[in-house]
């Protein structure tokens, strides 16, 4: 099963360090029922793209609370055993909760997949929806309107091999 998990730079540092994303239970985005109902597809790639997107914006939640993080969005696809990243049934089509699932233990590094992050040109927009979505999540249209606005911006894709590079 592909997951996404929604960090920032400082905290794939972190993951780096310890060779783990971690402790656990950790958050994460991935293909559910809810978000396959809400999405209303059946192509695997679209509602792939729909779990990265949710995950790249609580990425951009992690900013808004940590104001000494690079403004760019991270995102690290793992792949994991079906059944070990369960959803919340009871959340079912809650609008915050679409695609979200639980992971309950650390996952090694070396599961990842892949790293999604922000290009360099992206942080102008991505700094101020990190400052907006509060604002937007509490329905300030003027705010969702900033927040779209980073999610303008397609999140590049980085091996893993390239974490080093990304951090500098």
């Amino acid at each position: 099963m592909r997951v996404y998990v929604p960090l920032t730079l400082t905290g794939l540092a972190e993951a780096f360090k310890a060779g783990e994303l971690g402790p656990g239970p950790l958050t994460a985005y991935a293909v559910t029922p809810g978000l396959r109902e809400w999405y209303l597809s059946d192509d695997i790639e679209e509602l792939e793209y729909a779990a990265l997107s949710r995950a790249a914006l609580a990425s951009l939640r992690q900013l808004a609370l940590d104001p000494d993080a690079v403004r760019r969005r991270v995102v690290v696809a793992l792949d994991v055993p079906d059944g070990t990243a369960p959803s919340d049934p009871d959340r079912g089509l809650d609008p915050a909760a679409l695609g979200e699932v639980r992971i309950a233990e650390a996952v090694p590094l070396a599961k990842a997949a892949a790293v999604h992050v922000d290009s360099d040109e992206a942080r102008a927009d991505v700094t101020a929806a990190a400052a907006a979505v509060g604002a937007a999540d509490q329905g300030d249209d003027d705010a969702q309107f900033t927040v779209d606005g980073a999610e303008d911006h397609e999140l590049l894709w980085y091996a893993t091999q390239e974490i080093p590079n990304l951090l500098g």
